[in-house]
């Protein structure tokens, strides 16, 4: 079959991004042709016959940003310019996104978050018009809902939240449902009466990730550090519900001045990094600066094997260096940096982050040390402590629930849900 993506952006590092090149190689390997229709290329070489770029559809052109602005953080005083604004919008989308169906005769259409969250309006409009208007089979894998991000989505305006009401989720008779956690899946049901199929972010644990070799031993040295220093990463951007602070109170409370946390994501997601400013504002409050390392400028923020240009080394080599993961998020749609370290058998420290860890990951038998609301208690950092020392224990947790996560979290996993969902 022929099947089109529309996406804000891809080829980048948010959750989005990655789990969508991973439906489209599957999707590839089940021998569909896969065409993109999207508004930015981050980082990716766009290949002309099969990717086409649009740029409204980014979150970062002009008329998002000032639609964003109007509807929800600094609206004017009557709406009619803004809805104005969506609507015709939306309109030049929803034809764009027709012709482009018509030209590559596509036989379903796959909406990327768009038809989800709120966070760009006229695309989630223009894409519900195009659906219409054709009669495509369109599957809409939702990411996460407004409702999900507390009064990030709601308007002063009634007319803006009504439209939010009836766009978001996208409910049509010819349309069904990926969601990516139970949560999602459960308030589908009960809010619409709407039926998802419940698709797990995934890693290919066919191909070796996070393995140390000769080259990736010498990032420990590149960032300033020791042979006898012990590593813990945080692999994740430095956005505050990741919750970096607490993995930062933990080496306080490890009172070893040989463990280093190695935090290796950017901030540039960080609002006005001001969370960044306090990190590093606790980071010598606590006189932890010879302890906690910002690795950005060496390490890449992309999952796969090879650095990008930017960087020496990449994700997997800074998991082939940790004795284990901060993972202290307060909210995850999924957790791709929990499967990431399963994948690179890296025992993990992980927050019980509501309402999602527990029900779709913390409960399957995952072999962790779980705080609960980010509560670093005397046993949780003994038990913590005692990983860190001692490598038996460490392979014993890895092995485990790489088999675990192999099973729950694979590529085969995912290519039996897209058979089933893309049948309609």
């Amino acid at each position: 079959m022929k099947i089109g993506i529309v996406i804000g952006r891809i080829g980048g590092v948010d959750g989005v991004a990655l789990e969508t090149e991973k439906w489209i190689h599957i999707l590839h390997k089940m021998g569909h042709q896969i065409f993109i229709l999207s508004g930015e290329y981050e980082d990716r070489k766009i290949e002309a016959e099969k990717e086409t770029v649009l740029p409204i559809l980014s979150f970062f052109a002009p008329e998002t940003r000032w639609e964003q602005k109007h509807a929800f953080f600094h609206p004017e005083e009557e709406p009619e310019a803004v809805v104005e604004h969506i609507d015709t919008a939306a309109e030049f989308i929803a034809k764009k996104i027709e012709r482009w169906i018509r030209k590559r005769e596509l036989d379903i259409l796959i909406s990327e978050n768009a038809s989800a969250l709120p966070s760009h309006l006229s695309m989630g409009v223009g894409i519900k018009r195009a659906v219409e208007r054709t009669g495509i089979n369109t599957i809409t894998h939702d990411h996460d809902f407004s409702w999900e991000r507390d009064s990030r989505y709601v308007s002063p305006f009634k007319q803006i939240n009504r439209l939010i009401d009836v766009t978001f989720p996208l409910r049509l008779p010819n349309s069904k449902h990926a969601v990516i956690n139970t949560y999602g899946q459960e308030t589908l049901k009960k809010k619409y009466g709407r039926d998802s199929a419940m698709v797990p972010n995934v890693m290919d644990f066919d191909k070796p990730f996070g393995i140390l070799k000769n080259q990736n031993k010498k990032l420990r040295k590149d960032l300033g550090l020791k042979k006898k220093d012990i590593l813990l990463f945080q692999i994740t951007r430095i956005v505050r519900r990741k919750g970096i602070e607490v993995a930062i109170e933990l080496i306080n409370k490890l009172q070893d001045k040989n463990i280093k946390l190695v935090i290796t994501g950017n901030h540039y997601d960080d609002n006005k990094g001001e969370y960044n400013q306090e990190l590093i504002d606790k980071i010598f409050e606590l006189k932890l600066e010879l302890q906690v390392i910002f690795g950005n400028r060496y390490i890449s923020n992309h999952v796969g094997e090879a650095p990008d240009i930017k960087s020496q080394y990449s994700l997997s080599d800074a998991y082939a260096n940790a004795c284990a993961c901060t993972y202290f998020s307060y909210y995850e749609g999924f957790g791709n940096a929990f499967v990431e370290a399963v994948l690179a058998k890296t025992p993990i420290f992980v927050n019980n982050y509501k309402p999602v860890y527990w029900p779709d990951i913390g409960s399957k038998g995952f072999k962790t040390v779980m705080l609960e609301d980010n509560n670093l208690t005397d046993e949780t950092v003994k038990e913590m402590d005692t990983i860190i020392r001692d490598k038996k224990l460490q392979k014993e947790i890895a092995e485990h629930n790489f088999e675990l996560g192999k099973k729950l979290f694979s590529y085969n996993v995912l290519e039996e849900k897209l058979d089933e969902l893309i049948r309609f």
